[in-house]
């Protein structure tokens, strides 16, 4: 269902142009049958997983999934809040957020795997007289695996409509000046409270290489948006390193790796490591569970004293300041 995260007089006049922010997904349970389905869902995307149908779905439901969702389910324990799943309470967070700032959008929030579902939420947007609609996918680097995906169920949904509103799509926000400074605030904040760290990894969710020899230029994006924030935080090659995590199969993905690199500097004595993934929006299992409790682990079994995981932007007002000018300046020309 969509929501409304704006209470304002009901005698004003409904938002006719929509801010539609769009993540990930989760699983509705941290339970083996929530998370199978969940996953399901997701690896069933030819844009994730880019197999023949005919090879791929029964090693997804006859393998795969049969094997991993017990795992999976109990990493999502592991993070699972009162209020449930980090990343969908982060996200409606950050869309209410969004909402207070923008009284000339109806805000709403979908989940491109699992719920509240792009279709819903495209249909409850029609149902209260939207006309235009601007799809803002929370992943600042494009990948066809994201953000196209993204677009894929806007699409598939709208393809069902008599009448279509006007549609702007974002592709990618790597560069923007406004989600530079939030993210060089919010490592600026972790030093000043804690020190600054021998090393700072940035790291990516990782993908196949063969993606990026195929055109996505996400690798591209993830190192000029790390150069960046590096040079803003006026750090020497050697006091910052990129990595990407995340790695799933067996065939070759971007690197360094995020695993092989902790484990790297901590036999070489480096003792503290700062860590920041500037592809997540809002926390998640990725940088909860995967960062800040099994590679921390990782990195002081193999010697180091502490990784320091700095948490996603979340709903920080710079965040959320960056994301609110960027719909804006794109929903430019339009009558509100």
């Amino acid at each position: 269902m969509t929501q409304r995260f704006r209470d304002g007089p009901t005698s004003a006049p409904p938002a006719r142009t929509a801010l539609l922010l769009v993540n990930l997904g989760t699983p509705e349970a941290a339970t083996p049958r929530a998370v199978r389905r969940w996953l399901g869902e997701f690896l069933h995307d030819y844009r994730v997983v880019d197999l023949t149908r005919w090879l791929w779905c029964p090693l997804l439901h006859g393998v795969i999934l049969p094997l991993r969702a017990r795992k999976v389910a109990k990493n999502y324990a592991s993070i699972w809040t009162a209020k449930g799943s980090p990343l969908l309470v982060l996200s409606q967070e950050l869309a209410a957020a969004m909402q207070a700032e923008l009284p000339e959008f109806e805000v709403a929030l979908a989940m491109r795997y699992g719920q509240p579902s792009v279709s819903a939420v495209l249909r409850g947007l029609q149902a209260k007289g939207v006309e235009r609609v601007l799809v803002l996918p929370l992943y600042p680097q494009y990948s066809a695996t994201t953000v196209a995906a993204v677009h894929d169920a806007v699409m598939a949904e709208l393809m069902q409509w008599r009448r279509l509103p006007e549609l702007r799509l974002i592709n990618d926000y790597h560069r923007d000046e406004a989600w530079l400074d939030a993210l060089e605030a919010s490592v600026e904040n972790c030093w000043d409270l804690h020190g600054r760290g021998d090393k700072l990894l940035i790291s990516f969710h990782g993908l196949p290489q063969r993606f990026v020899r195929a055109g996505d230029p996400y690798a591209q994006q993830c190192e000029a948006g790390a150069r960046a924030l590096a040079a803003r935080l006026k750090l020497d090659d050697n006091q910052w390193q990129l990595t990407y995590q995340s790695r799933f199969g067996r065939e070759p993905w971007l690197g360094p790796a995020t695993e092989q690199t902790l484990t790297t500097l901590a036999t070489a004595g480096v003792k503290t490591v700062d860590l920041i993934c500037p592809g997540f929006a809002v926390d998640c299992l990725e940088t909860l569970e995967e960062n800040a409790i099994r590679n921390a682990g990782l990195f002081k079994q193999a010697g180091g004293s502490e990784l320091r995981y700095i948490p996603a932007l979340n709903a920080q007002p710079g965040h959320v300041a960056a994301l609110t000018a960027l719909a804006r300046r794109h929903a430019q020309g339009w009558p509100h």
